[in-house]
């Protein structure tokens, strides 16, 4: 029983902190994704980049300096209104400026667009294959409240116990006290 709390705690508490921070970096900055401890994350909703991941993966990306950007490299950009996770593929100098051709591992072609490094939000680090259901799920504000209420419930749960324990431990120190008392007076009757 206090495994399974523990368990929970450990998984519970990390989420709320996870999807407080990322909501009040949000609110605080709304032209940018938050991040948390410089790591972003997203959910992969297209197959362009099979199989090295899979639609419904949860992927972390991290901001990383221009100069550490190279071929083979897994990088989510900005493309108009949506992000788009490819490999790069080529990096090229158009008009003084370097570009970066992307391409999805499942796609055929290179992506038509060249993406300048302000277009770029992080680099691949690791996904959580499957995980981007959940993912969405918790950044849901009604699953943050959810969540909270549960945890609530289980301190509750775990204070009523702890403070029924304590009585019973009290009834029976005030029962040996007894018990004890009896027996002593017995042994001083005889």
């Amino acid at each position: 029983e206090k495994i399974i709390s523990i368990l929970i705690y450990i998984i519970i508490i990390p989420i709320i902190i996870f999807n407080l921070t990322i909501m009040i970096k949000s609110y605080i900055n709304p032209t940018e994704i938050p991040d948390f401890f410089g790591l972003k994350s997203f959910v992969i909703v297209s197959e362009s980049m099979e199989s090295t991941i899979m639609k419904g993966d949860a992927i972390f990306i991290k901001k990383v300096n221009q100069d550490e950007l190279k071929i083979n490299d897994i990088i989510s950009f900005h493309n108009k209104d949506e992000i788009i996770t490819h490999r790069i593929v080529k990096v090229i100098e158009e008009n003084g400026k370097t570009k970066y051709i992307t391409k999805g591992d499942n796609n055929r072609r290179e992506d038509k667009e060249h993406i300048t490094y302000e277009k770029i939000e992080g680099v691949y680090q690791f996904k959580i294959s499957g995980f981007g259901k959940i993912v969405e799920l918790l950044k849901d504000k009604i699953t943050l409240i959810i969540l909270l209420i549960i945890l609530v419930l289980i301190s509750l749960v775990q204070v009523k116990k702890k403070k029924k324990r304590l009585r019973r431990k009290e009834k029976r120190y005030e029962y040996n006290k007894k018990c004890n008392s009896l027996k002593y007076s017995n042994k001083q009757n005889k």
